[in-house]
């Protein structure tokens, strides 16, 4: 009776206070000899009823060893911000589906694609009209005669030509004509 009155009692006296957390657990360590081997002892005191679920990850991390300092107020501050954070963040989405649902498709934003794109003819009637402009404009449509031109050449090169053998663009080629697409 007097062995387990003295562990019992060793158990309490050599215990150290190690942290709580915001559940009110609180956590122990104490360090004992084994078989001539220091061993350090952590374990966890519930408060309340014995819930396992309620220890956070920080500490079952330290309670079986894969973390050698116990967390700080401070990281377990941190780490809660973090969390509530998170939460937040998958609440606002909630509440943003459920709003779009409630307002049906709402708006639907066009896809920009190779073929969409600016209507940029509205955009140059909108530019206030100065003499430079009116010079690009002028050699714009130099350009636009030029291609068309140009157009004309392949079309008449294509009729000319209408074979089976493969050809290339080697007669209706002019250096320096070639324009991207628009």
């Amino acid at each position: 009776m007097s062995k387990i009155w003295s562990r019992l009692s060793g158990l309490f006296r050599n215990r150290t206070f190690i942290g709580a957390d915001k559940a009110g657990n609180q956590y122990y360590v104490r360090t004992e000899q084994i078989d001539g081997i220091m061993k350090e002892k952590r374990w966890v005191e519930f408060k309340g009823e014995v819930d396992s679920t309620s220890i956070p990850v920080e500490w079952i991390c330290w309670l079986n060893g894969q973390r050698k300092i116990a967390p700080t107020p401070e990281e377990m501050a941190i780490l809660e911000a973090r969390r509530q954070r998170k939460e937040n963040v998958a609440l606002l989405k909630k509440e943003e589906e459920e709003r779009k649902a409630r307002e049906g498709t709402g708006r639907k934003i066009a896809s920009m694609g190779k073929g969409d794109g600016p209507d940029l003819k509205s955009f140059i009637q909108q530019l206030p009209v100065d003499k430079s402009a009116e010079a690009s404009e002028a050699t714009s449509s130099k350009r636009s005669a030029k291609i068309h031109e140009e157009k004309e050449v392949q079309d008449q090169a294509k009729q000319e030509t209408e074979s089976a053998e493969p050809t290339g663009s080697g007669a209706s080629f002019r250096p320096g004509t070639w324009q991207p697409p628009t």
